[in-house]
């Protein structure tokens, strides 16, 4: 490949594009922004969780799994969420009364 009289300066020019481009990369690695890696869950309060309210206060997370498993058969939408006073499940208020009653029923295990 021929380049005139400008063939010294091809070497330069591809270095600094190669620096360009893995700054870029670096800065998209290294960004306070959204990450590809899942952020560890941070253990508050049960009144932290927004609308969801506790159902069940279970003793351990296998029973509590159990129970959220249980409710999500039974079409609702709960959470397991790790408080600071254990796991709790937790559902939205309009499901709050139902969710309560399957698990209070015969093998619901609250």
């Amino acid at each position: 490949m021929t380049f005139g009289g400008y063939y010294y300066a091809v070497g330069p020019i591809m270095a600094l594009l190669i620096v360009g481009v893995l700054a870029l990369l670096l800065r998209w690695t290294f960004s306070h922004g959204r990450s590809l890696v899942e952020r560890r869950p941070h253990r508050g309060a049960s009144e932290e969780y927004g609308l969801l309210e506790v159902v069940s206060a279970p003793a351990t997370f296998v029973e509590a799994e159990v129970q959220r498993r249980t409710l999500l058969d039974a079409g609702i939408r709960a959470t397991l969420a790790p408080t600071t006073e254990g796991p709790r499940v937790m559902v939205f208020p309009e499901q709050a009364a139902l969710a309560r009653q399957l698990l209070d029923g015969p093998g619901g295990g609250r």
